[in-house]
């Protein structure tokens, strides 16, 4: 099930960054206040109520030289093509600004739902501010604030509203589904058209030339697949070829789609900071991963090059040294036979249980190896772990004290129950809970 996406619309320094702050949870946009500033992490998950959903901050896309003017249409564009929702946010201390208007116009023109909110609206004796904003003719406006947290729960209601009705995959649980993500012109395309056999995705040199995700269901050596493509991470146009931020938020629906994730490299030009963003987006939503490293053909080798590239992966990706690595090449056909052979080892490595007895076997004997650590004359005392959950394997172990599991000790133990059972090409996930 793909989750609804709000978008966060506005013109710069009305406090995109702290309300998308606010929602999510965490201080993953840094937030100053000075206009432009906002350079990190732009897209999040978040959840309200009964609802799960994914948040665009368009403050963190920069559209570079631009234009003031096309730098909000842009903004606006990217929220209009992504969000099923749009928070259109406005600062209630200023007023009604020729750039509201502007912003205004814009957003007329899209078909989805906008949401207004007015912002640092910081008490009740500020709510008579609102009222000029009436005049951008998009309804009710929802006064917030900020820097206090006022005013979100109202105006989460109401984006909720506008929520996507949930729908059931037309496809079957025994079918695998993977997708392929990465900077425009690594070779996906090309890829796709290698593992299927035929041209059924544009090719081109040119960055951003697919436009959209493409599902292509496939059947081989008996199983289902259905491969999703996101070389439409980047859409046609000036727009969209100005942010390399843009990749991100193509991928993650396809990700979240995806039991599978292959994270495609371009050998000719090494890795590169986005490759491990986007990477890192695939890692924290939990799917199992592949590294294909394309174009193989176009370098010179020798006998080390191999062993040297993948050294550089593992270093630059360390928080990946589950994934299998395959070096292929989508022009000659290269070692691309074994890409759903790969795929099929790690969707079931992904989905994989593990008995509680054995479970508690392995544990025991990592414990007896290397015991617990203490803290203050305390020690961790572990009581029994259990797998609660597949895609991806999660783990809850009952303790004495959750605060005792340091993050090395939980590396430990996730070390051991890799070396026990194949869990190649998933991640682990282990949650130290008090034993009532």
């Amino acid at each position: 099930m793909t989750k609804p996406v709000i978008a966060i619309v506005g013109r710069p320094n009305v406090g995109k960054s702290t309300i998308f702050n606010r929602i999510v949870g965490e201080r993953i946009s840094i937030v100053e206040d000075v206009p432009g500033v906002t350079r990190d992490r732009i897209y999040s998950s978040a959840d309200w109520l009964t609802h799960e959903f994914n948040i665009i901050d368009t403050g963190g896309i920069d559209i570079g030289d631009e234009p003031f003017l096309e730098q909000i249409r842009a903004h606006a564009q990217i929220a209009m093509d992504e969000a099923d929702v749009i928070i259109f946010m406005t600062n209630g201390r200023e007023g009604v600004t020729l750039a509201d208007e502007q912003v205004a116009k814009i957003l007329y023109k899209t078909k989805k739902p906008v949401v207004l909110a007015v912002n640092k609206i910081d008490n009740p004796d500020m709510r008579d501010l609102i009222y000029d904003f009436y005049s951008l003719g998009f309804g009710e406006p929802f006064p917030i604030s900020g820097s206090h947290g006022l005013g979100l729960g109202d105006l989460l209601d109401e984006c909720a509203k506008y929520f996507p009705k949930e729908y059931e995959e037309e496809y079957s649980e025994d079918t695998i589904k993977f997708s392929l993500i990465g900077r425009p012109n690594v070779g996906k395309s090309s890829l796709v058209n290698a593992i299927l056999g035929e041209e059924r995705v544009i090719v081109s040199d040119i960055a951003g030339t697919t436009r959209d995700a493409i599902d292509s269901p496939y059947t081989y050596d008996g199983q289902d697949y259905v491969i999703i493509d996101t070389a439409g991470m980047r859409k046609r146009g000036k727009v969209y070829e100005s942010t390399e931020k843009y990749s991100v938020l193509r991928a993650m629906r396809a990700i979240e789609r995806s039991d599978v994730v292959l994270v495609v490299l371009n050998a000719e030009e090494g890795i590169q900071e986005q490759d491990k963003k986007i990477a890192g987006y695939a890692h924290e939503a939990g799917k199992g991963i592949v590294i294909v490293v394309n174009k193989w053909d176009a370098i010179e080798k020798d006998d080390k090059t191999m062993n040297e590239f993948t050294q550089a992966i593992r270093d630059e990706f360390v928080f990946l040294d589950y994934a299998p690595i395959i070096f292929v090449s989508a022009k000659t056909k290269q070692r691309v036979h074994q890409i759903l052979s790969l795929v099929k080892r790690v969707s079931e490595n992904h989905a994989m249980r593990i008995q509680s007895s054995i479970l508690n076997e392995v544990i025991e004997d990592a414990i007896a190896r290397n015991p617990a650590p203490t803290d203050k004359g305390k020690r961790l005392r572990i009581y029994y772990t259990t797998q609660v959950s597949v895609k991806p394997p999660t783990f809850v172990t009952f303790v004495n004290d959750p605060e005792l599991m340091h993050f090395s000790y939980v590396r430990f133990l996730e070390n051991r129950i890799r070396e026990t059972f194949d869990f190649e090409g998933t991640p682990i996930r282990i949650i130290p809970r008090a034993r009532e």
